[in-house]
């Protein structure tokens, strides 16, 4: 059994970086740029609300085996539009909330993820 839970915790590695990436950016946030941490996280907030985003993110974590790509595609769809939103094509997004649309994608996907990973392994 515990072989199991250290395979399960390796297999599963880049689901705890990026739960922890986004635990650390919360409290680095807090201290070195408060107000837009505040201001992406209550983003965060309300976007979970909006189920169809909850969803997109578990369908995403739960069902594409290589979880690499949706990490690195979240995040290359993330420069992208901030490339977009910078050149002035996207004029009615904001950095932060399309920070905020990846935080709820990567956070919720990794769950997803690290629960298929779970449910693999008999405990």
């Amino acid at each position: 059994m515990n072989n199991q839970l250290k395979e399960m915790i390796i297999k599963a590695k880049l689901n705890f970086a990026i739960l922890a990436g986004i635990l650390a950016l919360a409290v680095i946030g807090k201290f070195t740029h408060p107000e837009f941490t505040n201001t992406v996280f209550v983003t965060a907030d309300q976007l979970v609300s909006d189920l169809y985003i909850v969803f997109i993110a578990i369908t995403l974590g739960a069902f594409i085996p290589n979880f690499k790509l949706v990490a690195l595609g979240s995040i290359a769809a993330f420069v992208g539009i901030a490339i977009l939103i910078q050149m002035g094509i996207f004029t009615y997004l904001t950095i932060d909330y399309v920070f905020s649309i990846l935080i709820v994608i990567l956070g919720f996907a990794s769950i997803a993820n690290l629960y298929r990973h779970y449910r693999e392994f008999r405990f």
